[in-house]
């Protein structure tokens, strides 16, 4: 695979200490013709003071949404700035950096949706247009999570277009990279040193042997979005032969070779879910779990689960990363819907598996909280309105921002205090490896 030489060195992440981020789950997505806000559903929607509760945990860097299917549903000509004129001025106020958001697991407004081509010819305008209005922001995620919306969008079918197709995923992956591609030169043209911030969901595919081959696929398959990005996709790429098979002209992979961005930092993004497991004993699992390829018949299940010492955890994961990348590298999503304790020793254990990678030598720059008010109906993947709700640093079930245990724990990370005292004792329930009944 051709590669592109690294431009930061590991002693970055040695000089500078590990930063505490935050987030808000913002996800607008569509379910046939009905759209989800979790900005709406969460009220963050309607409160300005969220933001000064966010700025008291002690977080300068924010992941914030300034999404393309709220600003401009109508036209991308006209746009409303009074939410994020409101908002944006806050940020700026309490003196927290914004990484803007353009799209969240969005398939974008329905005169421009990535089933089409308006995607990328309308997504850049509208970047050009944030940048010109807020020309102090430097960092953008375009599209957020290109591969894992592709999958949910065209491959398994839960959000719009609700395809089950390798050719509608593989379109839509690259409609989307490719607009984030040319949203970043819109941008830069404005401001030169607007840094990209990719993100994407990173675990590992594990496999009982005879379904091996279909988990080596996947983590080829888990890179495609960076790879894309970093101009690797190359005849040598492991991946290439399949994305000629299902039909992509020679011409829409060598756009990616020839207008290579490779993302400032790489955002990672890492669930209890994202590793997974492929086993072929579908006898032991419930009908509804059953599926497989053309070949096989195995079952798609999380490897903490079925195989939870095979895990690699997040300080492989990002060893991976640093070596295939040699790039600056985030934890843009750490997240655990459970107990509140579960969380607090979640997030206290994705810090310290962090800290464990920059020890060995990769350029990490920070972990981030996310979904700080929560999240709705993320169990069924939004699929479904069941107003099943997730607390996160807050609930805000009530209406008004009401503070967890977790956000004294992300207040004393982001301050630099020693947090070991406010964790739980005893370890997560994914920490848990079941021993052999020997009898």
């Amino acid at each position: 695979m051709s590669k592109q030489p690294a431009t930061t060195s590991s002693t970055n992440s040695v000089l500078q200490p590990l930063a505490l981020w935050g987030g808000i789950e913002c996800t607008v997505n569509r379910v046939g013709d009905t759209y989800q806000d979790q900005l709406m559903r969460n009220g963050h929607h309607h409160r300005d003071q969220d933001l000064f509760h966010v700025a008291q945990l002690g977080l300068k860097t924010l992941r914030y949404p300034l999404l393309w299917e709220r600003t401009a549903p109508e036209r991308v000509d006209q746009p409303d700035w009074q939410w994020a004129d409101r908002r944006l001025g806050v940020l700026q106020e309490l003196g927290i950096r914004p990484i803007i958001g353009l799209v969240h697991h969005g398939c974008g407004p329905k005169y421009a949706t990535f089933a089409g081509p308006e995607f990328e010819r309308q997504l850049p305008r509208y970047a050009r247009q944030v940048a010109e209005r807020y020309p102090w922001v430097d960092a953008y995620t375009p599209v957020n999570e290109p591969l894992t919306t592709a999958r949910f969008s065209g491959l398994n079918g839960h959000w719009y277009p609700h395809a089950n197709s390798p050719r509608v995923f593989v379109d839509i992956l690259l409609r989307q990279c490719r607009a984030t591609v040319l949203a970043m030169q819109q941008i830069r043209q404005v401001r030169p040193d607007a840094q990209l911030i990719q993100t994407d969901d990173l675990g590992q595919t594990h496999s009982s042997p005879k379904v091996n081959y279909q988990a080596e696929w996947e983590n080829h398959r888990r890179w495609l979005s960076w790879d894309l990005l970093c101009g690797y996709v190359t005849k040598q790429h492991p991946l290439w032969d399949y994305l000629r098979w299902v039909g992509i002209p020679y011409a829409d992979l060598a756009f990616f070779v020839d207008n290579p961005c490779p993302p400032s930092v790489i955002g990672i993004n890492h669930y209890i879910t994202s590793e997974r497991y492929l086993d072929e004993r579908i006898w032991q699992y419930p009908v509804h779990m059953q599926g497989g390829n053309e070949r096989d018949r195995y079952v798609d299940t999380e490897v903490v689960r079925a195989a939870p010492e095979q895990r690699v955890g997040l300080t492989g994961l990002l060893q991976q990363a640093w070596k295939r990348y040699q790039r600056p590298i985030a934890v843009t999503e750490a997240h655990l819907g459970c107990t509140v304790d579960e969380q607090m020793r979640w997030l206290w254990d994705m810090w310290q598996q962090t800290q464990q990678a920059r020890q060995a030598g990769a350029d990490i720059q920070a972990v981030t909280a996310w979904a700080l008010l929560g999240s709705f109906d993320w169990h069924c993947l939004l699929t479904r309105h069941e107003g099943y709700y997730e607390p996160g640093a807050f609930d805000v079930s009530s209406g008004y921002m009401q503070a967890t245990p977790l956000a004294e724990l992300i207040q004393c990370l982001a301050t630099g205090q020693n947090p070991a005292e406010l964790v739980p004792p005893g370890p997560g329930w994914w920490q848990i490896v079941p021993q052999p009944d020997l009898a």
